[in-house]
């Protein structure tokens, strides 16, 4: 074999099989929670937290004198998990992520980018044989994809429970990622058999996080839009007094204003309304229809931010019980935004 065809194997091996997995959780994603672009700046992002690990590690190694073994055991994993986990961290913090499926895509995709700028850097600087690539390839390179995920995963649960994103919530990720990191750099077993070991039990627990998920995800959704159907039928209602929606909202007439109380009534509407088309976008895109974006949606959603000013975070709170507003609410809501800015 010449040189250039095995190095062409090399990068073959040491980049495509992390990148392959990748694609393979995006096939499964049925409800098509993650859109391409977006996994580009995730994996885009994961090389940004690879080329600053590198000079974190590179400094500290220099700084402290540590013998690489020990550093790249106990050391690196906790830089490398948290430099990743921010990324993730911060999609948490603006509500970007919405399920256990698009947390483990996410994930993945953020510690596949850092793989592969590792792995790169590696191509370009070190000479080694076929055999040492396909562990990295096969092993090292889809342990940084899992570990990621994983830290996704647990903490997207955490959220769920808590309904709040708090140090607490990131810990059970963070720790599990850092002591997988750092004992599949142990190298208990031959390099071998932990690139095998993480290459088999990978796929079939990201599959399994899949099926729960889109179970739940399912069961979401039916029970939310029936009850934003009820809720809109409620709202148009000629007997609009005598729901419980407007017997809730003369109760709230001695708390606020008549002007006051016509925005929230309006609030109400728009927001009922443009959850029903987020969640009836979800639905055909599981489908496989991809419908143009309506133009109205863009002045429903400028008007109810509009409204939300207007009316103030105490009349929020008063509509707390007719309104869902939770993490996954203020997700899909978000998902169907960016849609309209193709993002």
């Amino acid at each position: 074999m010449g040189a250039a065809a095995a190095q062409a194997l090399s990068i073959a091996v040491a980049i495509l099989p992390v990148l392959a997995l990748l694609a393979l959780l995006k096939f499964l994603d049925s409800f098509k929670l993650v859109r391409f672009p977006v996994i580009l700046r995730m994996i885009a992002a994961g090389g940004c937290a690879g080329l600053i690990a590198y000079l974190i590690n590179g400094y500290l190694l220099s700084a402290t004198a540590m013998e690489l073994h020990s550093y790249s055991r106990y050391v690196a994993p906790v830089i490398e998990e948290l430099l990743k986990a921010s990324v993730l961290v911060y999609l948490f913090g603006r509500h970007r992520v919405g399920f256990l499926v698009d947390a483990a895509i996410l994930g993945f995709a953020v510690g596949a980018g850092f793989a592969v700028i590792e792995n790169s850097y590696l191509l370009f600087n070190a000479q080694m044989q076929l055999g040492v690539w396909i562990v990295r390839g096969f092993g090292t390179a889809v342990m940084h994809g899992g570990v990621t995920a994983i830290f996704a995963i647990l903490t997207m649960a955490a959220i769920e429970r808590r309904e709040a994103l708090t140090p607490v919530t990131c810990l059970p990720g963070i720790a599990a990622a850092t002591l997988i990191h750092s004992a599949y750099n142990h190298v208990f077993f031959s390099p071998v058999l932990s690139a095998l070991g993480i290459f088999v039990f990978m796929p079939p627990f990201m599959i399994w996080v899949f099926s729960r998920s889109n179970e739940t995800l399912t069961g979401w959704m039916e029970l939310d839009f029936d009850a934003d159907v009820d809720l809109l039928q409620q709202l148009n209602s000629h007997e609009f007094r005598a729901t419980h929606v407007g017997q809730y909202l003369r109760a709230l007439g001695e708390r606020f204003d008549g002007m006051t109380l016509a925005d929230m009534l309006c609030y109400l509407r728009i927001y009922t309304e443009l959850s029903l088309r987020a969640k009836g976008a979800m639905m055909m895109r599981e489908l496989d229809v991809v419908a143009p974006p309506d133009p109205a949606l863009a002045g429903m959603f400028a008007e109810m931010r509009a409204l939300e000013k207007s009316v103030g975070k105490t009349a929020l709170l008063a509509l707390a019980p007719l309104v869902n507003t939770n993490r996954r609410d203020r997700w899909h809501l978000g998902q169907l935004e960016a849609e309209l800015g193709g993002t």
